[in-house]
């Protein structure tokens, strides 16, 4: 096969491309001829060469804009550069994995491989420079081929998008397989402009998910964005926007940045007060280095108040220029991409010197300014005064970084697809023909087939795949510049984020590797509003972003148990809310109890009445004989004294922890016992009125009170009061009941009285007839004094009233336990006024004046009161 043929042909078509590329050209050559100088570096080729069967240009981005460290001597283009130390690492990488392959019997059947280096031109209207030298092989003679048969399969094509794009609208032209070995550029992913373009970085499809986790993993709300604005800053832009919305981060403000610095010039003064004004602490920043390292240089002249920046890889701060963000007071988070360490690298790098690779010019350049080595005028190849030990190892990590970044790894992998496919393209065509003691080689085009659908792991054990479409998520470490003392710039892994692995465990940090801006003990926070606490909870400011509130305390018996709560919970009717309204806590039941004090008031009140009552019934027994015992209705009074302590012990049913027999005895025994007690009075009252009746003319009222017409009210009246009960019990009896609201943190168990109606008959009956007790015993209090009891009658039935009145509105205000307590003081008041106005006083006769219990005591008080009404 004529590989040469094929070779031609690619260049036979490039041809009408010719007159436009030279006349670009022609006004690049002063600039090109400029950079001839009298100096030792200037006569040297500015290139790193490596000779091999098979060549590899590579254009690496190593100046950058400012002030050479070389002699004063230097040209004035060179004045105006700055050769960046810590990107010559692509060079150091390239050699080193070339290396590598040459040495593996495994690959290429002892073919060799080797390379060309140049600087890509930092200035977009220069970038056409170096690719053209490269091309002709002359820098006088730009386009022109000066030197014979050219043995390059593939070209390695800057860091960033802008660089790609130009060179590869050039090289296209070639059909040579481009690598980028910079971050990912969706632009650059258009099959149809870039068909020869292969991009090794992973895309960044994972980052914002990486960066919201980050945010989230501290708590950061607030966040400021500036964003370059090119399509994969348009893609993360609206990434980030998702992935904050969904997790209720908040914008607080955002900055698109283009590429232009006329228009970055324009805006920087919005942009930095927009960034010392905001409260929010963290600023996300992603973009390629073209759009943001300006305007990042130019707000370390403005910014103030101390931020943390959460960065990709590519904002790299320390190229050279004395960022802001390395400042003791601020806090840059890098994510950068995950990759496996490459073993014998940092060994590789090691052992570098000038001598070793005398064709790097790059190597000599960086030892001169590295070690103030001098040289020969006549041999810039010989050097003096030189450590004879130097190593790249000797310098500080913030000039040369020992460590393999993203862009060698990149490299290493696409030196490593290049040659797979030589392999593969080997392996499948004739044995090549030699040609003059070398290989004739293929030409680039040819191994397209090969490199579209290669697939191999790498010496790491990291899986490489060419196909965009079927290349893996990536992961990011996580890193920290602890750059304290300052000048340090140290890069510190502290932490991963995988998309692999289950949500809940794709972020793994460690806090305390973080360096905190000076002065900061504890992690910083950002947001729109402090965050609400347990008990509180947020309603959004009018106007503003979610993240913006205002806080308020729960309502009573609601509680919030987190933060940032936008209701609170009500409490179950079991539980009530705590005082700082962040626990619900279970009610303490509630009911008037033997053991606590009113309780214990009551029962030895009832208690003792009723003893009382039994005293009295006792000394009624005793001196049932005596008159004034006699004169008093004898039955009556033990009825009435009976039903007396019965009321007295009655009030015991409603102490002590309801149950359904007691909720159902309390009401009902109530009643009964009432009603015989108040329907005693009543009958006491008739027999009264009836005996004085008795005296006038007339047969029937005497025949009334000899039959014991009297002694049946009680019968009848209970009878009524029975029937009322059985109907209440048979309708809707009282029952065991909760409250639950009345009383805070209480379960108030109380017995329910079913049907009010009912309860309320039954004391509506009650008041009748102590209404009529005390209308009968009203009408008869003037009577003579033998038949006094009737006045006594009557104060006790005003008692009873104005009890059981007062009763009524007391009780439906009270709650819980003090109604309860009201309702056993309104039965031991009343019962406790009939037994003191109706019985006291003839206890006091009997007891203290039995002068007056005689019969000579009794006729005197019959013959006085005869003769008061004369």
């Amino acid at each position: 096969m004529d590989f040469t043929s094929s070779q031609n042909s690619s260049l036979a078509d490039a041809s009408v491309m010719f007159p436009l590329i030279f006349t670009l050209l022609l006004l690049q050559l002063p600039l090109v001829s400029s950079l001839e100088g009298t100096t030792c570096f200037s006569r040297m080729k500015h290139r790193a060469h490596m000779d091999g069967d098979v060549m590899i240009a590579g254009f690496f981005p190593l100046y950058t804009l400012g002030t050479d460290h070389s002699n004063s001597d230097s040209s004035h283009d060179e004045a105006n550069r700055l050769f960046v130390f810590k990107y010559y690492q692509l060079v150091l990488a390239l050699a080193f994995v070339v290396e590598e392959i040459n040495k593996n019997p495994n690959l290429l059947h002892n073919m060799t491989l080797g390379f060309d280096i140049y600087s890509a031109d930092f200035r977009a209207w220069s970038a056409f420079e170096n690719p053209f030298i490269w091309l002709s092989g002359q820098k006088k003679i730009p386009n022109y081929t000066c030197i014979g048969e050219r043995n390059f399969v593939a070209v390695l094509a800057g860091t960033s998008g802008m660089t790609s794009v130009q060179i590869g609208t050039l090289l296209e032209l070639y059909r040579f397989p481009q690598f980028t070995y910079g971050t990912f550029d969706p632009a650059l992913s258009d099959y149809g402009k870039f068909p020869s373009l292969y991009q090794m970085a992973p895309k960044d499809t994972s980052v914002a998910i990486a960066m919201v986790s980050l945010l989230l993993h501290f708590s950061w709300n607030w966040v400021g964005l500036l964003i370059s604005q090119e399509e994969n800053g348009l893609l993360i832009l609206s990434e980030l926007r998702e992935a904050m919305d969904k997790n209720r981060i908040c914008v607080a403000f955002e900055h698109m940045i283009s590429g232009s610095t006329k228009t970055q010039l324009f805006n920087i003064m919005a942009i930095q007060n927009q960034i010392n004004k905001s409260s929010a602490n963290v600023v996300i920043i992603y973009g390629s280095k073209e759009y943001l390292l300006d305007i990042m240089a130019y707000l370390g002249h403005y910014l103030i108040r101390s931020k943390i920046w959460l960065l990709n890889s590519q904002c790299d701060l320390s190229i050279g220029r004395k960022y802001f963000m390395l400042g003791s007071f601020h806090v840059p988070l890098i994510f950068s991409h995950h990759h496996a360490d490459i073993s014998g690298f940092t060994d590789f790098i090691r052992e570098v010197n000038p001598s070793k690779y005398p064709e790097d010019f790059y190597l000599a350049k960086l030892w001169f300014l590295s070690f103030n080595c001098s040289h020969y005028e006549s041999d810039c190849v010989i050097w003096e005064n030189c450590p004879h030990d130097a190593s790249l190892e000797w310098l500080p990590v913030q000039i040369f970084d020992m460590a393999m970044s993203e862009e060698s790894y990149n490299i290493y992998n696409a030196v490593y697809a290049v040659a797979q496919a030589l392999h593969e393209m080997l392996l499948q065509t004739e044995e090549l023909a030699m040609c003059n003691g070398r290989w004739r080689m293929p030409s680039p085009a040819q191994l397209h087939p090969f490199l579209k659908n290669i697939q191999f792991y790498n010496p790491a054990g990291d899986q490489v795949i060419l196909n965009e479409e079927r290349k893996l998520e990536a992961e990011y470490d996580i890193l920290n510049i602890w750059n304290f003392p300052e000048g340090l710039e140290l890069k510190i892994k502290i932490g991963k984020f995988s998309p692999y692995t289950p949500h809940d465990h794709q972020l793994s940090i460690s806090n305390d590797m973080i360096e905190w801006a000076i002065g900061t003990t504890k992690t910083p926070h950002s947001f729109c509003s402090e965050s609400c606490g347990p008990g509180f909870w947020k309603y959004p400011q009018v106007g503003k972003a979610v993240c913006c509130f205002d806080c308020a305390p729960c309502i009573e018996n609601e509680i919030s148990n987190g933060t940032d709560m936008e209701q609170c919970m009500k409490c179950p009717d079991d539980e009530y809310a705590n005082t700082e309204r962040n626990q619900c806590l279970p009610k303490a039941a509630s009911f008037l109890a033997h053991k606590e004090p009113l309780g214990m008031a009551l029962d030895c009140v009832a208690l003792c009445l009723s003893k009382l009552t039994a005293a009295i019934l006792g000394i009624f027994v005793k001196y049932q004989d005596t008159p004034i015992v006699r004169a008093n209705n004898l039955c009556l009074s033990y009825i009435l004294l009976i039903s007396l302590m019965l009321c007295f012990l009655c009030s015991l049913l409603f102490i002590g922890r309801p149950n359904t027999v007691t909720c159902m005895l309390q009401q009902i025994t109530f009643g009964l016992v009432f009603t015989v007690a108040v329907s005693t009075v009543l009958a006491k009252t008739v027999t009264v009125v009836l005996a004085f009746r008795a005296t006038s003319p007339g047969r029937r009222m005497r025949w009334l009170l000899v039959s014991g017409a009297p002694n049946f009210i009680i019968p009848i009246c209970t009878l009524i009061q029975v029937t009322l009960c059985g109907f209440w019990l048979g309708t809707s009896p009282p029952f065991v009941d909760t409250d639950v609201y009345s009383e805070h943190g209480h379960i108030i168990i109380l017995c329910n009285k079913g049907s009010l109606t009912a309860f309320y008959c039954v004391l509506g009956y009650l008041g009748f007839l102590a209404l009529a007790s005390f209308t009968m015993a009203f009408l008869t209090r003037n009577l003579p004094d033998t038949f006094n009891e009737a006045k006594f009658l009557t104060f006790s039935m005003l008692v009873f009233c104005s009890v059981w009145l007062t009763f009524l509105p007391v009780y439906h205000s009270a709650k819980g336990k003090v109604m309860v307590a009201v309702e056993v003081f309104s039965i031991l008041a009343s019962s406790a006024g009939l037994l003191c106005c109706i019985f006291v006083p003839k206890c006091y006769i009997i007891l203290l004046r039995p002068d007056r219990n005689s019969l000579h005591g009794f006729k005197d008080k019959i013959h006085t009161g005869r003769k008061m009404p004369s």
